[in-house]
């Protein structure tokens, strides 16, 4: 069962951690990405040159972030899909946003720090959590390979 608790095993000092930064990321990623959405004018001219489709996909991730992180909090199974799942659609936004900057689209560094960080960080989760199901023999009873 997907959302199954991983009562298998103590939950991880390193889970709740995680947990906390997912959370507190998407309800940063939350807010930064709505008020470039829907703020005033000042902060969408303020932003620079954006990509709204990168807007967008932080903005919708934002709570994302924030499942994943309580799931994670609650030490369940989906926190792993969740985690691969961002993982795996950031680096798909992050091969669109490569491609914009090598054909000469203008962007923004603290964008592309942003997507480093954010990668970065759901590449981990998502390699920390499975591995830690793996460990628990839990992967072969929930399909997650």
């Amino acid at each position: 069962m997907l959302n199954a608790p991983l009562n298998a095993s103590p939950r991880p000092l390193w889970s709740l951690i995680l947990a906390a930064v997912a959370i507190v990321f998407g309800g940063l990623t939350l807010w930064s990405g709505g008020q470039v959405l829907f703020g005033p004018e000042t902060i969408r001219a303020d932003a620079g040159q954006i990509l709204p489709v990168i807007v967008w996909f932080n903005f919708v991730s934002g709570f994302f972030y924030v499942l994943a992180g309580i799931e994670l909090m609650r030490w369940r199974q989906s926190s792993v899909v969740l985690a691969v799942l961002l993982a795996t659609s950031l680096v798909l936004v992050w091969v669109y946003f490569a491609l914009h900057i090598i054909v000469g689209g203008a962007y923004e560094i603290r964008t592309l720090l942003a997507m480093i960080l954010r990668l970065a960080f759901w590449l981990g989760t998502a390699l920390l959590t499975y591995r830690a199901l793996k460990n628990l023999n839990i992967t072969s009873s929930s399909n997650i390979r």
